[in-house]
């Protein structure tokens, strides 16, 4: 599970950003005198320095514990690759989507304050929350929204890199269409965790992150767990993110993921190996820490009771058969690992990764943070390896599975880069003049895309990510290639009136189509608009404005229709792309409104 957007087949490439490293420190690993965990133990230094030779990993952290102690911490390799400064069990990365389990908890708190509700509508509890019709207002629930069972997919290309708030991340809700029915399908969904933290805030009184920090940090004494990058690069212990070129192994440094504001509580914090274990503990026994309720039993209970099952892929497409017939419940996995019950949780930002898990039966939990995006599944690697030794099972070579599949990824990957835009048609050039292409364009959910113009070339730039637009063919334009975010392609679209008015782009799992904005009319030259007119038949309609600034087109005995701003003192219909409507304004004042379709104008003098 991760808060990174998954690679589609035509996506922006964010997949590109992928791992943390979290690098334990340097100094003895056992820190309870537990002889027979040291025995079980035997040959994992040795077996995590082939780990960071063969995967070429930065660094990688490991905590264990046992009960309701830390009895292993330990890193190997760096907190800081260039510096060489080793990772502490206090040194700070982020945690990314290990963040959710926070945020079903504290949900769960303010449902047993009855103030939420797992299993009724959301919106009984909170009217203001909208979806993307009434059949998902009124059945959509608090679990659903946990569970990703909403059957409303990723999504990520919303929030990833962009200043919106969480205010508005949860007003764009209403403009996901869901791709299947309700609690039908497992898709994982960022979106939904930040709306439940809003829902926290709304039920709470206090920010999502005041409400975590009081509830679970402090009485957790997670001292040093903080939110933000600025908040974490003020302490003297912190992880710095590398990874490794896409076509070569060169590790380079990359800039931290700060842009996580809006989308918090499905993965803000950042914490450490040593604060991870007081929540490990506290989730490993039914919420105690210290001798002390920290937790709800009930609420553990009802994060870890499953809530939607999961296909066994890697299973039946890989025969790797030790995990199976996996479930989601709130914030949390469940699956059988080689008989035994296994929770856990996975999360990736660029340049950091993590997982928390633990054996219920057993009581055993491992913590591991992975700097690099290029290795962030040698958290799996390393848990199933340590659960592995302290069950006393055979080791399965889940190290050489991954890694020739990683290899063999990365150099598909550089083979399909050396064929890329093999489909371009040659000699084609763009419709219009690069200046038509300027300008701002609109989509309801993700936002505003700006194209520029400098130099005689078209510039992108969307939620940040700015990129030159080099000619493709016809209307298509793309970006750079770029390392670290992709290739982004926008195609252009002309309007019957000869305009370009739309780009086109493949984010997540679809096409997302951005309607060029117009300029804004000033609200006194809508008002002035407004008025009476006749057709030249003699029928009288009205154009009224209404609160929203907005003009309507109103006909005796019909329905009223939205004019649509296009530019200047020209107006569409939502339903009619080829039809215009024109005011016409001489001296000063309203004289006429011209309707312009393939068959004809037709004037409507004012009254």
């Amino acid at each position: 599970m991760n808060i990174i957007p998954r690679p589609k087949r035509r996506s922006a490439c964010l997949w590109i950003f992928a791992i943390w490293l979290l690098t334990l420190a340097a100094q003895p690993g056992l820190l309870a005198q537990d002889k027979e965990i040291a025995k079980k133990l035997q040959g994992f230094d040795a077996y995590m320095t082939k780990i960071l030779k063969d995967w070429n990993a930065p660094g990688v952290g490991v905590g264990i514990v046992a009960g309701d102690k830390l009895v292993f911490a330990k890193g190997y390799g760096y907190r800081d690759y260039e510096k060489k400064l080793p990772f502490t069990p206090t040194t700070l990365g982020q945690i990314a989507s290990n963040t959710k389990l926070f945020t079903a908890v504290a949900a769960g708190i303010l449902v047993n304050d009855g103030k939420l509700t797992w299993d009724k509508p959301a919106r009984d509890s909170v009217p203001t929350i909208q979806f993307y019709n009434d059949q998902l207002n009124n059945t959509v629930t608090l679990r659903d929204m946990l569970a990703h069972r909403t059957g409303i997919t990723r999504h990520d290309t919303i929030w990833f890199k962009s200043d919106f708030t969480r205010l508005e991340l949860f007003e764009r809700i209403k403009f996901l269409e869901p791709r299947e029915p309700l609690r039908q399908t497992f898709l994982y969904n960022n979106l939904m965790y930040a709306a439940a933290g809003y829902l926290i805030e709304l039920q709470s009184g206090k920010t999502w992150e005041e409400f975590v920090r009081e509830k679970i940090f402090a009485p957790l004494n997670m001292t040093g767990t903080v939110y933000s990058i600025a908040d974490m690069l003020k302490q003297p212990d912190y992880g710095v993110p590398y990874t490794e070129k896409r076509d070569n192994f060169e590790l380079y440094k990359i800039p931290y993921y700060e842009d996580i504001a809006g989308v918090a509580p499905c993965g803000a914090i950042i914490s450490n190996i040593q604060d991870m274990s007081h929540w490990l503990i506290a989730l490993m026994n039914d919420g105690k820490y210290v001798g002390q309720q920290i937790v709800p039993t009930d609420v553990l209970k009802a994060t870890l009771e499953p809530a939607i099952a999961l296909p066994n892929t890697m299973a039946e497409t890989r025969g790797y058969w030790e995990l199976l017939n996996s479930a989601y419940g709130m914030g949390r996995e469940t699956t059988s690992y080689r008989g035994h019950l296994l929770t856990f949780h996975g999360g990736d930002l660029p340049g950091f990764h993590s997982q928390v898990s633990f054996l219920p039966r057993e009581r055993i939990g491992v913590i591991v943070f992975v700097i690099g995006n290029h290795c962030a599944s040698l958290y799996n690697t390393i848990s199933y390896n340590l659960y592995e030794r302290l069950l006393g099972l055979d080791q399965t070579p889940w190290s050489e599975r991954l890694l020739e599949l990683r290899l063999k990824g990365k150099k598909a990957g550089t083979e399909a880069r050396a064929k890329a835009g093999a489909e371009r048609i040659p000699d084609s050039k763009p419709s219009h003049s690069l200046s038509d292409y300027v300008g701002e364009y609109e989509h309801p959910a993700y936002g505003i895309l700006k194209i520029g113009q400098k130099d005689r070339q078209l510039q992108f730039d969307f939620h940040k990510i700015q990129f030159p637009l080099t000619h493709f063919h016809f209307d298509r334009f793309d970006t750079p290639d770029d390392e670290l975010y992709g290739k982004w392609s926008v195609n252009f679209q002309t309007n019957p009136q000869g305009d370009i008015d739309k780009a086109v782009m493949s984010l997540d799992e679809a096409e997302a189509l951005f309607t060029r904005k117009p300029e804004a009319l000033e609200p006194e030259l809508l008002k002035q608009l407004a008025g009476t007119y006749e057709t030249p038949t003699g029928t009288k309609f009205q154009v009224t404005m209404k609160e929203d600034n907005v003009l309507y087109l109103v006909y005796p005995g019909e329905p009223e229709e939205n004019l649509i701003h296009y530019k200047g003192l020209k107006f569409r219909l939502k339903e009619f792309s080829d039809m215009v409507f024109e005011f016409v304004i001489e001296n000063g004042e309203v004289k006429a409104l011209k309707q312009r379709d393939p068959s004809g104008e037709y004037v409507s003098t004012r009254k």
